[in-house]
């Protein structure tokens, strides 16, 4: 496929824009028939044909009118590391100069690829590295799916990637229709064929659009909680401040009702002395009782300039046994890629801030530097 740093003359549509449904409308609106879409993703996906003249089942018209209008291009690879652990991180050139970062965690039977849904984050969540780059767009979903595309290639038939968890760079629902849309590529029988369990969304607690996410696309949900006041929330996750934890278990429980034994991953990171204690435990428990639930804890990965620390590994596990003890699954994530900047909210990439956050930082450090 084409490098995005590729000229493409005359060509402005990336095909990789479109899920089959988009694809299907692509070709009515050119008046062919919208089985025209399931034939082309075959050909792109699963037979990784890349010229347009080569797929013989299309008219000679229609691959004319593609090959004149219409290109395939994924992200550039610009960076390349691997862990000591196995986790390979990839820094990935989009055309407009940003870079954004991709994961592969190698586990026994399965390999998962986390995927990121936008150039920097703008919901400031403040124990995050990501969210202290500022934000600058969106991804497209030729640059949300050209990752899984990109990172499966470079893998090759060896390690091949089973789950997919929109857990990168960025807040996936911001990013509605692109991820969406991407998420339906990554499931359609004519692509990679991933199960519906296999797909994960997070997100910080955008209600609105996980009310519209329960309608339009069955995937995994995980929630980023982190806090079980809406006190601290508000100094962790600063969405909270607009959606609090009463709306947010509102569209979690919703959620839930999809299918029979749905729980919702709530992701709860681990800094010591701030949300660690078993009182927390405690609140966790009675927050989420009406909710289908698991946990996973996450240990805190540290970055210049946070000032947050990881509780202990006996406090985690304590943290733990009081949740399991109350008939809720709990995990502790287990650190991947740490060496390689790779873990858990240490995704940084390459940002042209947008947001003019970094002056407001300055700012507010001035302020309190006086």
């Amino acid at each position: 496929m084409k490098s995005v740093q590729e000229p493409v003359n005359s060509k402005t549509i990336n095909l990789l824009n479109f899920d089959r449904k988009g694809l299907a409308a692509f070709f009515v609106e050119l008046g062919e028939k919208p089985f025209r879409a399931t034939q082309l993703l075959k050909w792109i996906y699963q037979e990784e044909v890349e010229d347009f003249d080569l797929m013989t089942n299309l008219s000679k018209s229609l691959r004319a009118y593609l090959s004149e209008h219409c290109y395939l291009a994924t992200p550039d690879i610009a960076l390349e590391k691997v862990a000591s652990d196995g986790t390979c991180k990839w820094v990935m050139q989009t055309d407009c100069g940003n870079r954004v970062e991709t994961v592969f965690i190698p586990e026994e039977g399965r390999g998962t690829l986390c995927v990121s849904s936008q150039i920097g984050c703008a919901l400031a969540c403040t124990f995050c590295s990501t969210a202290q780059q500022g934000f600058n767009r969106n991804l497209t979903t030729a640059e949300i799916i050209g990752q899984l595309i990109v990172a499966q290639k470079r893998l090759g038939s060896a390690q091949k990637i089973t789950n997919v968890v929109m857990m990168g760079m960025g807040e996936p629902l911001l990013n509605f229709d692109n991820a969406v849309a991407a998420m339906n590529l990554m499931m359609d029988d004519f692509t990679f064929g991933l199960s519906k369990r296999r797909v994960t969304i997070s997100t910080s607690g955008v209600v609105p659009a996980m009310y519209r996410l329960t309608e339009v696309c069955d995937v995994s949900l995980a929630v980023s909680l982190h806090a079980v006041t809406d006190e601290l929330r508000d100094e962790l996750v600063p969405i909270n401040k607009k959606y609090p934890l009463k709306l947010l278990m509102e569209a979690c429980r919703d959620n839930a009702k999809i299918a029979p034994r749905r729980t919702v991953t709530f992701e709860y990171v681990m800094l010591d002395g701030i949300n660690d204690s078993m009182q927390d435990a405690r609140g966790l428990i009675k927050l989420l009782k009406t909710v289908p639930a698991k946990i996973n804890l996450i240990p805190f990965n540290p970055f210049p300039g946070s000032s947050y620390r990881c509780s202990d590994k006996d406090t985690i596990n304590r943290f733990k046994t009081v949740l399991n003890d109350a008939g809720i699954v709990t995990t502790i994530r287990k650190t991947r890629g740490e060496d390689i900047d790779a873990a858990c909210g240490q995704l940084v990439g390459q940002v042209k801030d947008k947001s003019r956050r970094h002056l407001k930082l300055q700012q507010e450090d001035s302020g309190r530097a006086a």
